[in-house]
């Protein structure tokens, strides 16, 4: 049964609150029978039932990715490792490239096939290379979802098949969380934005299940799913002017239904919402360093991350830098000298630390002495001259 959708939550934003459930009612109908609409950031805008666990099919192979991009990138495994099929991983039915046991390939290919052709040969192959075997590959996917905040998630494999009457059971909530700690890794997005490829040596051609790949401007993946209890599911990020969405569906009757639905998101999203850098052009000042090697220090933002604002508030922000004007040595670059703090029509929106771009050591008592005699020595020289040009 078709649900309408009532609110939107839009995290810190008090001032937008009342008018945010106004805009989210635009969308119409969600079909799905869970979703989720959220910043790379983790600022969710709208909700409905995200929280009820349903199976997620072969978006579970998001987890999938997750550890392997992140062994990738950790040093802990490459690219050009081998991974060599096993008679179990072989046999996995569903959307595959039909491994043999015994069969060599990359990492790199097995995890484009993994990412573009939602491959669950691949998807186990991987999974025992990186985890010793499948079962500890699933213990690590569990122990790295709660450790990414998940509450109700349980995978059982890292494919999403159901496997001996049992079945990875997760929420859209959840399954946002492991879409932004993913997309921490901009690598992966070279394999989820694929249209079509190939692996061995091009006999083998691969095509994304993801159609909103060309269906929606800026979308750059990353993960759908399906079977006949799951429903169509798709985790789907979108990226346009500096912001980056993520939709989460799980549960929807058909292709034609999560389309619309995750379409309807994104569109929310972009529509309504604007990024606004913190600093935003302000001069941030350099302070004072009392006794030390450089007479001051610059400050920077501890963090970079920016605003994401309804476009009604965006226009009406102001800045406020406070900030000490001189300190003592001996200051390391991070220690925290100051705040920006930004307010709108509703007050305070965020407040961010000014730290030590650079660092500056107390001087010590040679220092000084060699300063002092400088000093002298110049004030020496000045009064020389004064005293030859006055004759």
């Amino acid at each position: 049964m078709r649900k309408r959708i009532l609110t939107a939550v839009c995290g810190v934003l008090c001032a937008a609150a009342v008018s945010a459930s106004a805009s989210a009612a635009q969308l119409g109908e969600v079909h799905a029978k869970s979703a989720i609409l959220m910043t790379d950031t983790g600022q969710v805008l709208f909700e409905h039932n995200a929280d009820a666990v349903h199976p997620p099919a072969s978006v579970t192979k998001l987890m999938t990715m997750l550890l392997t991009i992140e062994a990738v990138d950790s040093g802990s495994a490459s690219l050009d490792d081998l991974v060599t099929a096993s008679a179990h991983a072989a046999e996995m039915g569903g959307s595959q490239i039909y491994l043999k046991e015994g069969e060599r390939m990359t990492l790199d290919d097995m995890l484009k096939s993994i990412a573009v052709a939602s491959a669950n040969d691949a998807a186990v192959a991987v999974a025992e290379h990186l985890g010793g075997s499948e079962a500890h590959f699933v213990s690590m996917m569990n122990e790295r979802a709660k450790q990414l905040g998940c509450k109700r998630t349980e995978f059982v494999n890292p494919n999403g098949l159901d496997t001996d009457g049992e079945q990875t059971k997760t929420t859209a909530r959840d399954l946002a969380l492991i879409s932004q700690q993913l997309l921490r890794h901009p690598k992966i997005l070279t394999y989820t934005s694929i249209w079509m490829d190939s692996v061995r040596n091009g006999s083998f051609g691969l095509a994304n299940t993801n159609k909103m790949l060309k269906l929606y401007d800026g979308m750059v993946g990353l993960k759908t799913g399906y079977t006949s209890t799951a429903g169509y599911c798709i985790s789907a990020a979108a990226q346009r002017d500096g912001m980056c969405l993520l939709a989460v569906v799980l549960g929807e009757p058909d292709k034609q239904s999560r389309n619309q639905d995750i379409t309807a998101m994104l569109n929310y999203g972009f529509a309504e919402y604007t990024v606004v850098p913190i600093a935003d052009g302000e001069t941030l000042p350099e302070v004072a360093v009392e006794l030390g090697t450089r007479g001051s220090v610059p400050v920077k933002l501890a963090e970079e991350t920016p605003l994401l604002l309804k476009k009604t508030e965006a226009g009406s922000i102001r800045r406020e830098i406070v900030c000490a004007q001189r300190t003592r040595a001996p200051v390391q670059a991070g220690d925290k000298l100051g705040e920006i703090i930004v307010t709108g029509s509703g007050g305070e929106l965020a407040r961010r630390a000014l730290v030590a771009a650079d660092s500056a050591d107390k001087k010590q008592v040679p220092d000084i002495f060699r300063e002092l005699l400088e000093y002298l020595l110049m004030k020496k020289s000045l009064l020389t001259a004064h005293f030859l040009t006055s004759m």
